[in-house]
């Protein structure tokens, strides 16, 4: 008789813990949580200032590569965080953006401060050394070239288009494809607020 009420309390302290697990939480974007990708970043922002993933803890980062030179992919991908920050409301503050340039060569300080921000005041363009930018391109998977190269300062450069994107905890968890509409990625990043507050 003890052997079975031993058995049904297990059973139902068992049944406790899994109710208190709370739910994986499910993404528009890819999960990237168990890739072995990313990592702590150090950059100089547009305002000449140091930016590092460890001082943002509080905060969701999406940190996407491109330039400003860019044709299409840059702004296009821009004005949609711009347009999920607005939708965000104020958990928009809770939010960083940051634009690293995979064209140091052009893009400086000043041209960044001016593009940048144009879509979003509280966006940041961020640039590093060429040593920097390449450690950072191989721990991120993200790939970048010269194409139609004219001359020395005038040309295009094909890049990784996705956004990723870190939760408040520091860590790297989704990649959200170019073209992601602004409803997906406020969405995500209810998501990821969220689970924070709840942790």
């Amino acid at each position: 008789m003890r052997g079975s009420i031993a058995l049904v309390f297990g059973a139902l302290l068992g049944l406790s813990a899994c109710q208190q697990q709370p739910p994986a939480p499910q993404f528009i974007a890819t999960d990237i949580t168990a890739a072995k990708l990313g990592g702590n970043f150090s950059l100089i922002d547009h305002n000449g200032r140091r930016v590092a993933l460890a001082d943002l803890r509080g905060k969701a980062v999406a940190l996407f590569f491109g330039y400003t030179h860019c044709p299409d992919v840059c702004p296009t991908t821009l004005s949609d965080f711009a347009e999920a920050m607005r939708q965000l409301g104020p958990d928009a503050d809770r939010v960083q953006v940051i634009f690293v340039t995979v064209d140091p060569e052009r893009d400086t300080p000043e041209l960044l401060a001016q593009f940048v921000p144009a879509f979003d005041p509280r966006f940041l363009g961020a640039s590093t050394d060429a040593e920097g930018l390449s450690r950072m391109a191989k721990d991120f998977k993200v790939v970048y070239q010269k194409t139609a190269v004219k001359s020395s300062d005038d040309y295009l450069i094909d890049h990784s288009a996705g956004t990723y994107v870190f939760d408040p905890a520091g860590r790297l968890r989704l990649l959200m494809p170019y073209g992601s509409k602004p409803e997906a990625i406020v969405q995500d990043l209810k998501t990821l607020l969220a689970a924070a507050v709840a942790r």
